[in-house]
């Protein structure tokens, strides 16, 4: 989960306000939905991907590497790669041979990716490749897994101060509803209210938590198996 309940609690959540539970419940919630509208995840995760070799040295990642464990593929109807030691489908994962660029996401930092040295291909084919390890898209802070990116915890912990309040509540509902407003009146005078914060999308329905998010947003969604 992108925050703690006593990252949460320091925003003034008092226990009577709401128990340990019902935090934990709403900042798994929280977490859920910036993983849906943003199409990725922002703390380690173990998976296996199956990604579509095209018969270059390079494939681009849907989700950052932060431990690679086992990268094999699949030879069917094919020759074996001449990769030494290859046993019967795998090969190592020699930095002399591949180079892997992923988490946690530092300085100049251009996308994520597998590539292959010294002239070697990936086969072209569908799902043909297969990555085995810890995934997740985290920002440097100079441990070997990094951090949930400041940004997306700020967002997670909005979304739960938001989930606190009934929309019952006449001030919840207004804070809650006031980034629908794109004009106001008063008698003598108008103002219009900036509605381009998050760039003109919508993810979440919360202006401040979407501007927070739409730098993160993937074009695409990410395939795991």
């Amino acid at each position: 989960m992108y925050a703690s309940v006593a990252e949460v609690r320091a925003e003034g959540v008092t226990p009577a306000s709401a128990t340990d539970a019902r935090l934990v419940a709403l900042i798994d919630e929280a977490t859920r939905t910036i993983d849906t509208v943003t199409r990725q995840f922002f703390e380690p995760r173990r998976a296996t991907l199956r990604l579509d070799g095209r018969g270059t040295p390079t494939i681009e990642l849907p989700v950052p590497p932060i431990e690679l464990t086992r990268l094999s593929v699949d030879y069917e109807g094919m020759q074996p790669f001449p990769f030494v030691g290859a046993a019967p489908f795998g090969f190592g994962l020699d930095p002399s041979v591949l180079l892997v660029v992923g988490a946690p996401i530092g300085a100049g930092y251009d996308g994520a990716r597998l590539t292959l040295r010294h002239g070697l291909l990936f086969p072209k084919g569908h799902g043909n490749v297969i990555a085995e390890g810890r995934w997740g898209n985290t920002e440097d802070d100079g441990t070997p897994e990094g951090r949930t990116p400041l940004a997306v915890k700020r967002a997670c912990i909005l979304l739960v101060l938001r989930g606190l309040h009934p929309l019952a509540d006449d001030a919840a509902f207004e804070a809650r509803s006031r980034w629908r407003i794109i004009e106001e009146r008063t008698r003598d005078q108008s103002y219009r209210l900036d509605s381009n914060r998050s760039g003109g999308v919508s993810l979440t329905g919360d202006p401040e938590v979407d501007a927070l998010l739409v730098p993160y947003v993937r074009t695409s969604p990410v395939g795991t198996a």
